[in-house]
């Protein structure tokens, strides 16, 4: 025991590689064996000894003579894995092997295998033919989807554009012109210490613009806009039937709304009744005046222009284009006040 030991505290190395060797072979037979066996797939007659081969051909072309079954003789023969040739060629083997009945019987069906793959093959071919017509018809069509898309929307940009146009080209009335009585038109002999002009167009289904009320000095009044407050009917773009008209007073501590309402809104009660916590309903008509009134500020909402969509919702429900000017006033007593700040050019949201 002691010349066992001595042995192995002399060789320790060897030792150590010798019953790594020996425990490295253990653990792979109890891999390959037991835990992850090789299992082969995809293997056909071919790997077969070349007498094993053959006997296997033999028998599958016995079988197919009596069923004429060419499906299940290709799965047997796996044909589609053979390497090119190898199969043909190994049907010959057999054939010449034999005679009589047997002969015929490799022979028959080596004949239909051949004649199923000239098949494959040329519809294959076709295929390769079809593809690049295939592929040229693909593209054609989607640069036609693409161009058509891409004129619809050219389309309706140049249309929003020229709507755009047809209103921001119209000169700003002056005051002295508006069918607003005259104690609304300049109030109190003071012009408006600012001015705008918005028009909502249908498909704008963002529209908020806010504008900024300020003195001459630049000091900061206010806020006043238009937004949308309710729309009806279902789909794109939104059906607006109602917009807000607001008031914001940094004086105040309340923001003073106005709703501005299409014919159909303001004669639906059950509408009215939905908008009336928001603001005062007012019928929208073309030439009319909403004032509204904070501590330290008067605005004056002036319907432009009033034009009414057309679907299939009830009639006067939506708008398709609403133009209003909104002239604001800092009341007097307010230092500065009387100062105009210059007119801002006319604006569309």
């Amino acid at each position: 025991m002691d010349i066992i030991r001595q042995v192995i505290e002399e060789r320790k190395v060897l030792v150590a590689a010798v019953a790594a060797a020996v425990a490295g072979v253990i653990l792979g037979l109890a891999i390959g064996w037991w835990f992850w066996p090789v299992q082969w797939t995809n293997a056909t007659p071919a790997h077969l000894r070349p007498d094993f081969r053959d006997a296997y051909i033999l028998s599958v072309a016995e079988d197919y003579f009596q069923t004429e079954d060419l499906e299940k003789a290709r799965e047997e023969l796996g044909v589609e894995y053979w390497k090119e040739g190898e199969l043909t060629a190994a049907l010959e083997q057999v054939e010449q092997a034999q005679d009589g009945q047997l002969a015929l019987d490799v022979r028959k069906l080596a004949t239909d295998l051949g004649s199923t793959a000239a098949a494959e093959a040329e519809a294959e071919g076709v295929g390769a033919r079809l593809q690049p017509v295939a592929l040229v018809c693909g593209i054609g069509l989607l640069v036609v989807a693409f161009v058509g898309g891409s004129l619809y929307v050219y389309s309706r940009l140049i249309e929003r554009r020229e709507a755009t146009r047809e209103v921001e080209g119209r000169p700003l009335p002056p005051l002295s012109e508006s069918k607003a009585p005259p104690d609304q038109v300049a109030w109190q002999g003071h012009p408006p210490n600012a001015q705008f002009v918005t028009t909502y167009v249908l498909g704008d289904d963002h529209y908020d613009p806010s504008f900024s009320i300020e003195l001459e000095s630049g000091e900061f009044m206010g806020e006043c806009g238009v937004g949308i407050s309710e729309t009806i009917g279902a789909g794109e773009p939104d059906r607006v039937t109602a917009l807000e008209a607001w008031l914001f007073d940094k004086n105040d501590i309340r923001t003073v709304t106005k709703v501005l309402m299409s014919k159909y809104a303001f004669n639906d009660e059950a509408l009215r009744t939905k908008l009336a916590p928001k603001g005062e309903p007012i019928l929208v008509k073309e030439g009319d005046d909403v004032i509204l009134e904070t501590k330290m500020l008067r605005l004056r909402v002036h319907v432009v222009e009033v034009v009414y969509g057309r679907d299939d919702l009830p009639s006067n429900s939506f708008f398709e284009r609403l133009t209003v000017e909104l002239a604001a006033w800092v009341k007097p007593g307010v230092e500065g006040a009387e100062g105009r700040i210059p007119v801002s050019a006319p604006r569309r949201f």
